[in-house]
């Protein structure tokens, strides 16, 4: 198709049928792009983005219903293609994260539902278990980070520094050992793919490729410290813009349709400023590209020249990369990137929140690399005596900017530290990096938070960070109860338990030592009992009436059977004499929950969610007696509420309570 479009516009510019080539290119990005993101909208909405905010909040402990299934795989794959067929600016590296993780997770839970909701391929079910799936999702998101860059250590420390919440030192060789082997993998397929399999060569999908003369001087420290302060305000503004337009599409963009016709409108548009941008701009080169498989068009260059931008618009993704890497000087004049900054800046922030599947590491890049490369260019201008040297060197400064654009839209540093010098194979011009890095992380929080966290607030996910809010030592816990504690009896009647599991969205409920009918009587708390387990006990009729034996036939492999499969009430048929029976809840609650007192303070309270992955904690008076309860929407609440400048919408499914 690309090269069909580059003889079209190669022939159509000599003989002024240009508007062809110009239909084609923008009909061709409108229906895949479309086919794409109806793909997402319509199959499993979760698969929209690059995935990475629902993982982290995930593995936060934050259940969503839907995130690690088939249809959010095929929807988020199938998804992908298509948004890079359809000339999105997006990339595919934070959809391989989700991707990987979702694999993680089927083949923990041993399990595949298939697209017919009520077929399902079991094979084993001896890791059905919050703890070792959050295990292995946290080696998936690794593997894929890793299969994406080649980089098995950067993945493994993005899933430590971005992704997981609770680490431990047996995880830490499990995930790098899981990292490494999709790097083996990756590295594998695509030499045989290209046709060299005893070769490997090719590590990962993205590889920033040698740079022949990565050296730097002290002297070129400032100008480095200059690059990481731009870079943090472009990647704050950058934040700071999907924000509001984030904001408005959950307003006023709720419809499907509208949703699927938002994304053409973008592809539609994008291949607009691309076709004209070529034909405008006079970019004409003789210098030879980088890659030497790069597709380009003359236009109305001379028969030894090619029009530079079209290394760049009709190349994948990481092509466009490699040509700002690594082209030589002259390739590219200033005004032309600086225009295609700035219009690649403002497509790129459209593009990422659209109901498709894209990611956001290779727009940053190129973004970053676009102007970075501008600053190569001014440094070639200032120093003319050092002009040769300088000029050989300018895709250093690429690099430096990429590397700044990238820490101030993700403000992530150690992580994308080791990707960058992994990719790049220079341990020696890691030390600028980290400084671009983390300068640029800096500049950026002092503007606004991460995209990543900026999704999961605009959300609403109730996602605790690393630290309690400031200022709020003041606060215990009885001002964030949910008071008075929705109990539940040792011996409880079946009628109360459907009317609870109906009117209420509590997913945690204490059993105190009282019995069934002393429902207006407080106890001591014997233990807590979850919403999942009340429904798999009633599903499988475990009560009888008051005069007889309660039956015993349910069983730990009951319980995972039911694990990320989210019974509702309605799935249960209870009868109006079965009502009228009892349950006994003490052979399956929870035994000595977590408890805190009223005078709980909120900084120690968010510590124990945060070390412990609690998802609800009781209170209870001095006798033992629960008087509220806690969940993490309700700390997650505070921290929502206490950011300025944030405002409500409209939010996900999530466990409520």
């Amino acid at each position: 198709m690309t090269l069909t479009c580059v003889s079209d516009l190669d022939r159509c510019s000599k003989e002024g049928c240009l508007w062809q080539p110009a239909l084609i290119w923008i009909g061709i990005n409108i229906v895949v792009t479309c086919l794409g993101s109806a793909l997402v909208v319509y199959l499993q909405p979760l698969a929209s983005g690059s995935g990475v905010p629902y993982i982290k909040s995930y593995l936060n402990g934050v259940k969503l219903p839907g995130l690690l299934t088939l249809e959010c795989f095929v929807a988020k794959v199938g998804g992908v293609v298509m948004s890079i067929l359809g000339g999105l600016a997006c990339g595919k590296e934070g959809p391989m994260a989700h991707s990987g993780s979702i694999i993680a997770a089927g083949l923990g839970k041993g399990r595949v539902r298939l697209l017919c909701k009520n077929k399902r391929v079991s094979a084993y079910d001896g890791f059905r278990d919050d703890h070792e799936i959050r295990d292995f999702v946290s080696g998936g998101a690794a593997s894929g980070v890793s299969a994406a860059f080649g980089a098995p250590v950067g993945g493994t420390l993005f899933s430590v520094e971005e992704a997981a919440s609770f680490w431990s030192q047996s995880l830490t060789w499990r995930v790098f050992f899981s990292a490494m082997i999709a790097c083996f993998f990756t590295n594998f397929l695509l030499s045989a793919f290209n046709g060299t399999p005893n070769q490997l060569s090719a590590p990962g999908l993205v590889r920033f490729d040698v740079f022949p003369n990565l050296k730097f001087d002290l002297i070129e420290i400032p100008v480095f410290l200059v690059m990481a302060v731009v870079g943090g305000l472009v990647g704050a503004a950058f934040v700071v813009l999907n924000y509001k337009l984030t904001v408005f599409r959950y307003r006023y963009i709720k419809l499907k349709w509208l949703k699927v016709a938002e994304a053409g409108l973008v592809a539609a548009i994008t291949g607009l400023a691309s076709f004209i941008m070529i034909i405008s701009l006079n970019s004409c080169t003789d210098k030879t590209p980088y890659d030497e498989h790069a597709v380009i068009t003359k236009m109305h260059c001379t028969d030894n020249q090619h029009h530079s931008l079209s290394t760049l618009f009709l190349a994948t993704p990481e092509g466009c990369l490699k040509a700002l890497l690594h082209d030589p000087f002259g390739s590219f004049g200033a005004v032309t990137l600086l225009i295609f900054v700035v219009v690649f800046f403002f497509l790129a922030v459209w593009t990422y929140g659209l109901s498709v599947s894209s990611g956001v590491f290779i727009p940053s890049l190129v973004i970053g690399a676009t102007w970075g490369r501008l600053f190569g260019i001014a440094v070639v201008n200032l120093f003319p005596g050092d002009r040769e040297h300088y000029e050989l060197e300018v895709g250093k400064y690429a690099l430096i900017g990429a590397a700044s654009q990238l820490g101030g839209v993700l403000r992530t540093t150690i992580s994308l530290t080791v990707i960058i010098v992994e990719c790049t194979g220079e341990v020696s011009f890691g030390l600028p990096i980290m400084i671009v890095l983390m300068i640029s992380k800096w500049v950026g929080d002092f503007i606004s938070t991460g995209l990543y966290d900026m999704n999961i607030e605009v959300l609403g996910l109730p996602l605790l960070p690393w630290d309690p809010p400031a200022l709020c030592d003041t606060i215990k816990a009885s001002d964030l109860m949910n008071a008075p504690a929705l109990t539940l009896n040792k011996v409880e009647k079946v009628g109360r338990i459907v009317e609870i599991l109906r009117n209420e969205t509590f997913c945690g409920f204490p059993v105190v030592n009282a019995k069934g009918r002393d429902h207006g009587k407080q106890s001591k708390v014997r233990g807590l009992i979850l919403r999942s387990q009340l429904l798999v006990l009633l599903k499988h009729k475990i009560f009888s009436p008051e005069s007889m034996m309660q039956p015993n036939t349910v069983r730990l492999k009951d319980f995972r059977k039911y694990y990320l499969q989210y019974l509702k009430i309605e799935d249960v048929e209870i009868s109006e004499e079965e009502m009228e029976y009892w349950i006994d809840l003490r052979p399956y609650v929870t035994p000595n929950p977590y408890t805190v007192e009223p005078t709980f303070s909120l900084p120690r309270l968010f510590r124990l969610f945060r070390g412990l992955g609690l998802r609800h904690l009781i209170v209870v008076n001095d006798v033992n007696e629960p008087i509220g309860m806690i969940t993490r929407k309700d700390l997650a609440k505070f921290r929502v509420e206490s950011k300025r400048g944030l405002v409500k919408v409209e939010q996900l499914n999530i466990e409520d309570k």
